[in-house]
């Protein structure tokens, strides 16, 4: 048995189909509402909640393999549950920032998470991706709404990795030899800055999308009202106020594990685009 927790989110949900369609099983979605859960055919729907985690026991009933998406929920009582279940193998999804900014509270909660894991007695794999090509639905509305779109550092840019390459990797963790000890970084196939992200929005809309550059200091105000203080200037850093060398590598971690390219920035907005209509 495989668990996919977060199996409702962007990379959760691109997993449970790659496992489904590879044969993989049997398998088991955790969710905090089954009843709304829509997964492939035989994939087994789990309710559950990360705030309470006696509320996992039932889903980890019989798992040999774990995704775990992490930093929701007690990640200490988590895995320690995972443990208690005789789960054998854990993919971790933590993140890029543990190696390139270790410094930043988010990338130290993650780095702590990471060492629970290893420290736990279970085999263990674990990804580090960089910035989410779905970390553009940020501009959803106003694109929708004919705005502009305002951000900071418009002109730098990051490897952006499609969350299905990650649900990729992720499965040949799960279902593959050799990958048990390892920490993987994973990126898209090129930098992309994010006034290209939005030009490659509006030439899918077929309409113009207006963007405009502004300081860190506004896009702090912004990003604090949602995020907190320390988040926001975590993420300001990432995207670009403190970027170095080793954020913004390129790495074939993903069509050497995989087998297939990465996924460029352009085809995550084609397969998202009615989200920004």
């Amino acid at each position: 048995m495989i668990l996919v927790t977060g199996a409702t989110g962007n990379i959760g949900s691109a997993l449970l189909k790659e496992l489904h369609a590879c044969g993989a099983g049997p398998l088991r979605g955790l969710t905090r509402d089954a009843a709304r859960a829509s997964f492939p055919e035989g994939v087994e729907a789990s309710e559950g909640d990360f705030a309470d985690v006696a509320s996992l026991e039932p889903a980890l009933d019989g798992v040999r393999s774990l995704f775990l998406v992490s930093r929701i929920g007690s990640d200490a009582d988590i895995v320690d549950t995972a443990r208690q279940a005789d789960v054998e193998h854990v993919v971790l999804v933590s993140s890029i920032t543990v190696q390139t900014h270790p410094h930043l509270g988010p990338a130290r909660e993650n780095m702590a998470v990471e060492r629970l894991l290893m420290d736990s007695g279970m085999a263990w794999t674990v990804l580090r991706p960089t910035q989410f090509a779905s970390n553009a639905l940020w501009w959803a509305a106003p694109i929708r709404e004919h705005q502009t779109v305002r951000v900071p550092y418009a002109d730098t840019g990051l490897p952006t990795i499609h969350p299905a390459d990650i649900a990729a990797v992720a499965r040949v963790a799960l279902t593959e030899s050799g990958h048990q000890g390892q920490t993987y970084a994973l990126t898209g196939p090129e930098r992309v800055t994010a006034r290209r992200q939005v030009e490659a929005i509006a030439a899918v809309l077929g309409r113009e999308v207006p963007i405009a550059e502004i300081s860190r200091e506004e896009a702090h105000w912004h990003m604090s009202t949602f995020l907190g203080a320390e988040a926001a200037d975590a993420v300001l850093d990432v995207t670009g106020g403190d970027v170095n060398d080793e954020l913004l590598t390129v790495r074939d971690t993903v069509p050497q594990i995989t087998g297939s390219p990465a996924r460029p920035f352009h085809q995550w907005v084609s397969e998202n685009i009615a989200a920004f209509r």
